[in-house]
């Protein structure tokens, strides 16, 4: 028996937890089936059993699937829909977690719609894969020993973080291990593209979802030696002499079609102190340079930097205007297909940085389509940062918000990624480690959705390629603060 699996199924629609259970049936290494929600389905005390009815993702569940195992390993599946089981499926997951000592076993897939089916690659799992949404899958083997051990460990119940809250507990002891290999295939639920899936957890529908993530991640950065305190660098912005007290930043790549907004966007805003417009075109090909020379020829604020390099992604040309000498006391950022909402933004950031001592601002912005028409989910706040926990709730989420200003000498120390993704994010973590950021929480910008995006429609592969990325910074940065914190004792 304690070689043998049981597998833990949410419940929805009838027939297909049927399917569902007949694929397991048939593995030969399915001991017990355990359904978790409302279902009419018969049990049987010798190979299905229910459960009270709540989430597959509930602590309360998981105690009690904790307290009925008596296999040695448990198989979570999370869908509802049917599930297709590959050769020998089941006996890898096992082997692999057997071999190897692992507490949770994850694997790649197949996507499952209307028309055809693809594979969904999975990506390696770090340390500082903290982001609650990370991609196991749909089907993840534990060891039933690593869920015992950290149920034990859990002090608070929750609703939707208690898988998120087993996961780190067994990231504690165990190894997190990715069986690069295709076991099974599910259909596909979520058909959206990238660009309208990055914003769910702004949603404010989604609040308490992500108040119990928060919490939890708090929970597990103190067990870890990387949760941060409250204590800030002072800031004395009267150290530093600049020409101007404010730059917009445009890193700019052939967008001819929204350029001009932008720039009139920047040129009409009202403000007590000088400002300029340090526009870095990345050798652009479709009209979006001379466009910008039109603007620069006829007003002195702009500065239109052309890069000797050719090799600069989003990050690198922002450091060609950073480093630029008429660059101002702060620098704010403005993308080239975005337009600040009003004639006060500029102004309200700059007040900011002096009202709260910070070394970085990040604003709010209004969603809006090519026609700047509101779209969901409208106002991007960011409400989940706050100023005694911001920091730390940063490594949980994809992103700080926008749009993003920075105190000038305190980004030159430290420079930009030379990429085009998670540049800022990076940038915004390694801040946050010593200063406090600032918030708006107020619109200040339209942020266009359209389908020249840059990740308005990402390939599974690019997806992954920007995840594992942002789970590397945050690897680094995690490992920084436990750093920091351990010279600190």
């Amino acid at each position: 028996m304690y070689d043998l699996i049981t597998c833990v199924l949410a419940v929805d629609n009838q027939s297909d937890i049927v399917r569902t259970i007949k694929a397991l049936r048939a593995s030969g290494l399915v001991a017990k089936v355990i359904l978790v929600g409302e279902t009419h389905f018969e049990a049987d005390n010798h190979f299905i059993v229910k459960i009270a009815a709540g989430k597959i993702t509930s602590t309360k569940t998981i105690q009690q699937v904790a307290s009925m195992v008596n296999t040695g390993f448990t198989l979570f599946y999370t869908k509802t829909l049917p599930l297709d089981l590959g050769q020998n499926a089941l006996f890898r997951l096992k082997q692999t977690m057997e071999n190897t000592g692992a507490g949770m076993v994850y694997s790649d897939y197949y996507d499952q719609n209307s028309t055809n089916v693809r594979p969904h690659p999975a990506i390696d799992y770090q340390e500082g894969s903290l982001r609650d949404d990370f991609d196991f899958g749909s089907l993840v083997l534990f060891s039933s020993k690593a869920i015992q051990s950290s149920v034990m460990r859990m002090n608070d119940s929750y609703e939707f973080a208690g898988l998120y809250d087993l996961r780190l507990k067994i990231s504690l002891e165990y190894k997190i291990l990715h069986l690069p290999e295709y076991l099974y295939t599910m259909i596909e639920s979520d058909t959206r593209k990238s660009g309208e899936k990055i914003f769910d957890y702004v949603d404010p529908r989604n609040h308490l979802r992500q108040k119990e993530m928060e919490a939890v991640c708090t929970t597990h950065l103190k067990e870890v030696g990387a949760w941060l305190t409250p204590v800030f660098r002072e800031i004395m912005f009267q150290d530093d002499e600049f020409e101007k007290e404010a730059s917009v930043i445009i890193p700019v790549r052939n967008r001819v079609k929204t350029i001009r907004d932008a720039i009139e966007s920047v040129l009409g805003q009202s403000a007590e102190f000088d400002f300029n417009l340090i526009i870095v075109d990345n050798h652009s090909t479709d009209g979006t340079t001379e466009m910008i020379r039109s603007f620069s020829e006829t007003d002195n604020r702009i500065i239109h930097l052309i890069p000797k390099r050719t090799d600069l992604g989003i990050g690198g040309c922002w450091n060609e205007a950073v480093n630029h000498p008429s660059c101002g006391r702060f620098s704010i950022q403005l993308d080239s297909d975005d337009l600040y909402i009003d004639d006060s933004v500029i102004q309200s950031i700059v007040d900011t940085f002096y009202e709260q001592n910070c070394a970085m601002v990040v604003g709010s912005y209004q969603m809006v389509n090519f026609d700047l028409e509101l779209i969901p989910p409208g106002l991007i706040d960011h409400k989940e940062w706050t100023p005694d926990n911001g920091r730390n709730n940063a490594l949980r989420i994809n992103g700080l918000g926008a749009p993003r200003a920075f105190y000038t000498p305190i980004l030159r120390e430290n420079q930009i990624p030379n990429v085009s993704y998670g540049e800022d994010y990076a940038l915004g973590l390694a801040i946050s480690r010593h200063y406090q950021i600032g918030r708006i929480y107020n619109p200040l910008y339209l942020c266009r959705r359209w389908e020249e995006n840059s990740d308005s429609s990402l390939s599974i592969e690019k997806t992954n390629s920007h995840n594992f990325y942002k789970d590397k910074i945050r690897t680094i940065e995690l490992w920084a603060r436990q750093k920091m914190n351990r010279s600190a004792r």
